[in-house]
């Protein structure tokens, strides 16, 4: 989308120090009125009425006076990345990112506009994943101000102020109050979150899946996100600079069983692992007693043998072994 802004650029002219010595010199030429009309205190006509020679200064005085106020309203000081969007009477007339102590019209509107970056943390909002499980996801933005003309007139910030505000009263009454572009960008995070998160799924339940989700595709996830949140706030002149998430887990109501559910998993693959491991134990005994013809074991002594280490190897408590003191046949 094209943008209407333009810098203004500052020319000597508009060096604030120099306006700041004329200023000086207005205040002082109008103290100096001031005290010379205080020695016309007795020139008056017969008829009462005060002759032109007093009128003069005083008249004088009040447009100095009248210009000096004047004056001082176009001083501004811009610290760095900071800028003043200036309007002459509803149109825009540029924006000023220059740093510096500057005077301009008078007559000029200048509103303040932060370029700084700002951190805002989204709290976890309930939001359904692509198999419908409610789970909890959190983010956090950092943005800031690129275009000042979109941020300033493309937007209510106002508008959008008052409404979120009454939204977060209504339901949190704890709930720090948003103001400026802190409640656009809150609202349109919440709704790129709701977006992005709705299209994965928090988990495989199969683990032999590839299919990406929002616990093994962080950083992916996290790009479509930042693409969904530039999309989004563009209309405002937001420039998008980290978007991550920094907060998941499934919602209360179904915690408990996602949790059996992860405990059953993990308990079948360390017992994968374990019978794995077992029956290597099993083969290497085997094989080593019959290349060093430690004993000779029949199919039917080899099975109770493989059986009975299988139930040591894998049992979950310490075996107590059986000494046979006889023979084993």
């Amino acid at each position: 989308m094209e943008t209407k802004e333009f810098d203004k650029q500052m020319k000597a002219k508009n060096n604030g120090f120099f306006h700041l010595l004329i200023n000086i010199a207005l205040l002082v030429g109008t103290v100096l009125l001031i005290v010379w009309e205080s020695g016309f205190d007795g020139m008056v006509r017969s008829d009462g009425e005060p002759t032109a020679m007093i009128l003069l200064p005083i008249m004088t005085g009040v447009v100095m006076l009248f210009v000096y106020i004047l004056h001082c309203v176009g001083f501004m000081i811009i610290q760095p990345n900071q800028s003043r969007v200036l309007t002459f009477f509803g149109r825009y007339s540029g924006t000023v990112r220059q740093n510096g102590f500057f005077w301009i019209n008078p007559f000029y509107a200048k509103r303040r506009i932060s370029l700084r970056a700002r951190n805002m943390d989204v709290p976890p909002i309930k939001v359904n994943d692509k198999n419908g499980n409610p789970i909890m996801i959190g983010l956090v933005l950092v943005w800031k101000v690129a275009d000042t003309y979109k941020a300033v007139f493309d937007i209510d910030v106002d508008t959008l102020t008052s409404s979120a505000q009454h939204g977060e009263q209504a339901q949190q009454s704890n709930q720090q109050q948003l103001k400026g572009y802190d409640s656009f960008v809150h609202v349109q995070s919440d709704a790129a979150l709701r977006k992005v998160a709705g299209h994965y799924a928090y988990d495989n339940i199969d683990h032999n899946s590839t299919e990406l989700t929002l616990r093994s595709g962080a950083e992916e996830i996290n790009n479509q996100l930042e693409d969904e949140l530039r999309r989004r706030l563009s209309i405002a002149g937001i420039e998008i600079v980290e978007a991550r998430i920094n907060y998941l887990a499934y919602a209360a109501e179904i915690a408990s069983v996602m949790l059996r559910r992860q405990q059953a998993d993990a308990i079948i693959s360390a017992r994968e692992k374990i019978v794995e491991g077992a029956v290597s134990m099993v083969e290497l005994a085997l094989n080593k007693l019959s290349e060093r013809e430690v004993v000779q074991l029949d199919e039917e002594k080899k099975a109770t043998m493989v059986s009975n280490l299988l139930v040591v190897l894998c049992a979950d408590e310490s075996a107590s072994p059986v000494i046979n003191t006889g023979s084993i046949y």
